[in-house]
């Protein structure tokens, strides 16, 4: 039969925060597919070296948090919010992380993630996911993001459409990596790839800069040994 219980704090506060978002923000999806080779052979040659270096695994968040980074300085729209009827740009960036947790899904800020390196970087997230499952993130942890990232990968979702967490205009989806043939120059491939989804607001955000956002991250991400090297 049915049984009611009452609805939990952080759930009533999430459900709240996606209505807000569906009823303030004119949401677009666009998608595209990266191939992860580039990452899991940078990885698979530097990984060991990595962890005796930073005394931290070298794991996939961090190559998206850099690539999301440059790209936003390069595409600032993505990076502002909108205000009553101003628009507000940041020279920094703060980075969301969706973290999911027993009491829900929780979004903890990276902050200045543009100072950060990949040790850094993966140092950060290890610690506030950490925090988060433990429910001992504190209110400045989960504020004044810019940008947020969500990997519904680790669950398996081949595919979704991401909603904004306001006042944010901009959320990048990573989902799972399969092994799937593609066309490389004139041979078919068997690579891994992931399909990206970049939701964003179309208040601000125009078609053009969605799509060109988000290959740039794309791009960033097949050439992570330059993306690491800065040039």
């Amino acid at each position: 039969g049915d049984r009611s219980e009452p609805m939990r704090q952080i759930r009533s506060r999430i459900a709240e925060r996606l209505i807000s978002a569906q009823q303030t923000a004119a949401m677009l999806t666009t998608f595209n597919e990266v191939d992860m080779s580039g990452i899991f052979d940078l990885r698979a040659k530097y990984k060991e070296m990595f962890a005796d270096v930073h005394g931290i695994s070298l794991g996939l968040m961090s190559f998206f948090v850099r690539a999301c980074v440059i790209a936003l300085q390069e595409y600032p729209d993505v990076n502002a919010s909108i205000d009553g009827s101003d628009i507000v740009y940041r020279d920094y960036v703060n980075m969301g992380i969706a973290v999911g947790t027993d009491r829900g899904l929780v979004v903890p800020v990276l902050k200045s993630a543009e100072r950060m390196s990949f040790a850094t970087i993966e140092s950060e997230i290890k610690r506030v996911a950490l925090s988060a499952r433990e429910g001992k993130l504190g209110l400045d942890e989960l504020s004044g993001g810019t940008f947020t990232i969500t990997n519904g990968g680790v669950f398996g979702s081949l595919l979704s459409t991401p909603i904004l967490n306001p006042p944010q205009t901009g959320i990048l989806g990573m989902h799972a990596i399969q092994n799937r043939p593609v066309a490389v120059g004139d041979e078919v491939v068997v690579r891994p790839m992931m399909y990206l989804a970049l939701t964003y607001d179309h208040r601000l955000i125009d078609g053009q800069t969605s799509v060109t956002f988000l290959v740039r991250v794309k791009d960033l991400l097949e050439d992570p040994a330059r993306m690491m090297l800065e040039v």
